[in-house]
């Protein structure tokens, strides 16, 4: 008897985790990628020594990658070392002002407390609040498909029906005062690619992921993640062509069956696409496109970034591995993104040192450096650009830590909003996805199933259930999920 095929467009970690769970299903699976390896964004920078993550950096919800591998009888330390970090990252506000964040709950409400008396008790009770938010997000909602606003309504989500209309500013204004606290707080939503002005409160579920389930990061950088699932899939049987872009999708009567690679026609039962959805929906003739141009330039897109893989020759200080940088005004950058479409003035940025943890990543006595200049989708960011943004950032960052980099820099790599159009096909360069606004939110994202074509599935961060890593992985398990209902192997 012979197997449903499956013609999986991309291998970035939502198709790497829908590969898994349709072969275990029992499908025959072929990925084609475009690159020249498997992960995506999650890809990897090897220089003179030096190992730098390109993408995704922080390691959160580790019970998501558990109960991923658990799914497939396997754990994440099968396949990579994990290390919880300690502090689990640090933010400047000003060069005599930084706060750690501890990896450890009661140190961080003392931490608070020493800011603003009393904030302590408030934050408890925010916390406890987000840890129900995650009990009801991570375990019922983000596994739904997005089909039907029923869907999420459900006894518990009446309850929380207020932090679907108020905002994550507004609760978090309510538990603290202090400006700084408050960013603090603010900051997890980020990973959501949406201001906390427009992010429902009930997202401060990753609030407890960040105080509660900690950053851990995996020995050799999140690729090692992408490798694994390469390597699990592949032992399911799944195979992963490289270097293999796909240039259309064959529909026939309505009904996809197949897809053309490099001029060579491949057929197929199903077809899912882990690639951008704009993307791929220019791979379909017109009449078969669910979205317009006009849908998707209306949508709120996640920011894309400036990013800076940087080999210093000597080991820096004053740092963590993961370092926020808020000391400018984070009204201005985010309106820069979200309302001017332009360049910030005076940049917030992010960076990650991971060789202050992982001595693999970078020669004895030298330290690697990532940053990250979030900036709005669909920038022009030439070369000239790209250098004045690292010498504000470079000489921010000597001011803040008291110490000389500028004649330390052995080299720097640069990757920017072109640079994710032309390796990922992302729409206007956007690093995240969509954010996950109010009205982008589950029902209303788009769907996972087309409408205009049979056997048409999409999966990834334009979908549900969102942006980042985890939510990939999930949105991976989400869409087989949905296949295996409606076209059995």
């Amino acid at each position: 008897m012979s197997h449903k095929k499956v013609i999986i467009v991309g291998a970035g970690f939502s198709s790497l985790s829908a590969a898994c769970y349709l072969a275990q299903s029992g499908y025959s699976v072929t990925v084609f990628e475009k690159n020249s390896y498997a992960g995506g964004r999650a890809r990897q920078l090897k220089k003179d020594g030096f190992t730098f993550d390109m993408g995704p950096t922080f390691y959160w919800m580790p019970d998501v990658f558990e109960s991923f591998f658990a799914d497939f009888n396997q754990k994440p330390e099968d396949f990579y070392s994990l290390k919880k970090l300690d502090p689990a990252y640090e933010v400047f506000f000003d060069e005599d002002h930084s706060v750690k964040i501890s990896a450890d709950f009661e140190d961080i409400k003392r931490t608070f407390e020493n800011i603003e008396s009393g904030s302590s008790y408030k934050l408890q009770k925010f916390i406890s609040e987000a840890e129900s938010n995650y009990e009801i997000a991570i375990k019922d909602l983000v596994y739904k498909p997005g089909q039907n606003i029923m869907e999420i309504v459900t006894p518990q989500t009446a309850l929380k029906l207020g932090s679907f209309i108020s905002t994550i500013q507004k609760r978090v204004k309510s538990v603290v005062k202090s400006p700084e606290l408050r960013k603090i707080l603010e900051f997890p939503v980020l990973f959501l690619g949406a201001k906390p002005s427009t992010t429902p409160s009930f997202y401060s579920f990753m609030n407890y992921a960040d105080f509660k389930l900690g950053t851990w990061h995996p020995q050799g950088g999140m690729f090692e993640v992408a490798k694994a699932m390469q390597k699990l899939a592949e032992k399911l049987g799944v195979e992963i062509v490289l270097d293999s872009p796909v240039n259309e999708i064959i529909v026939e009567n309505g009904n996809a069956r197949g897809v053309i690679v490099n001029d060579k026609k491949y057929t197929a039962d199903i077809i899912l696409s882990g690639a951008d959805y704009h993307f791929t929906e220019q791979l379909l003739p017109q009449k078969y496109r669910q979205y317009s141009e006009g849908y998707w330039g209306n949508k709120t897109f996640a920011p894309s970034a400036l990013l800076f893989y940087v080999g210093f020759d000597k080991k820096l200080i004053n740092l963590s591995h993961h370092t926020l940088f808020f000391d400018v005004d984070f009204e201005k950058h985010a309106a820069a993104i979200y309302d001017n479409k332009c360049w910030p003035e005076d940049p917030l940025f992010y960076a990650s040192f991971p060789s202050i943890t992982d001595s693999s990543v970078a020669p004895d006595g030298k330290e690697a450096g990532i940053f990250l200049i979030p900036i709005a989708a669909g920038l022009d960011d030439s070369d000239q650009i790209r250098e004045k943004y690292f010498n504000i950032i470079i000489s921010r960052l000597e001011k803040l830590t008291k110490q000389k980099l500028q004649d330390h820099v052995l080299f720097k790599e640069t990757y920017g909003v072109s640079d994710f159009v032309s390796d990922y096909n992302s729409y206007k360069g956007n690093a995240y996805g969509l954010a996950n606004t109010l009205l982008q939110t589950h029902v209303l994202r788009p769907k996972l199933k087309s409408a205009k074509v049979k056997n048409l599935y999409f999966t990834g961060q334009l979908t549900v259930p969102g942006p980042g890593v985890p939510p990939s992985l999930i949105s991976g398990k989400v869409v087989s999920s949905l296949i295996t209902k409606t076209r059995k192997p």
